[in-house]
């Protein structure tokens, strides 16, 4: 089993509209980004290569690239799973809180559990969404979304992260262990009938 955790936040801009969790949500303002501001799926798609130690969402679509400009991040999350998928795990169950001001997301809350469930190929009874306000925090003006998942072994299929260390030929690092083990002096031999300071 392995866990991954993941951290975005956006903040609101009007003339876009607001979309998360893959849904698109009724308001007056949507979440600025580079692509379509997705919270829910920037912090998800973050969980999941954290998870098999991939490095992170920026390593894979950097906001510098003019071809994410207004992406879905469904593409995101998709990419992400392949790789999961790739080093042999599945998706067991996720759980998120979403941190925002407004709109409320109570209403639109099944929706959402039923798109992240369709995109990690789990049941809808294996995700988690949450909704808190940001009371004392300061950011009404913006959006925020931790998530934590686990990742469960496949079926038939031993996991590549853990296969790496073990089968990945490492002479150099063999060479140097022997050259340390025959530097290593060998114990002294008490001498029979010699007693130990511990018997003492």
């Amino acid at each position: 089993m392995r866990i991954g955790y993941g951290w975005d936040s956006h903040e609101f801009k009007r003339g876009v509209p607001l979309r998360i969790g893959g849904i698109e949500l009724p308001h007056s303002q949507g979440l600025a980004g580079h692509s379509d501001g997705d919270v829910l799926l920037h912090a998800i798609t973050d969980a999941l290569l954290g998870a098999i130690a991939a490095g992170d969402i920026g390593s894979y679509f950097p906001p510098s690239d003019p071809q994410w400009k207004g992406a879905d991040s469904v593409t995101f999350v998709n990419e992400a799973m392949r790789l999961v998928r790739e080093a042999g795990y599945a998706v067991a169950n996720i759980d998120s809180t979403l941190i925002l001001a407004k709109p409320q997301i109570g209403p639109h809350a099944p929706k959402i559990q039923a798109r992240v469930a369709e995109l990690l190929a789990v049941k809808t009874t294996a995700v988690g969404i949450k909704a808190k306000t940001p009371e004392g925090m300061g950011t009404d003006n913006a959006a925020i979304a931790p998530v934590a998942l686990l990742l469960v072994e496949r079926p038939g299929r031993r996991p590549l992260v853990d296969r790496s260390a073990e089968e990945v030929p490492q002479p150099e690092i063999d060479e140097v262990v022997e050259q340390v083990v025959k530097t290593v002096p060998a114990p002294a031999k008490i001498k029979s009938g010699a007693k130990s300071k511990s018997s003492r």
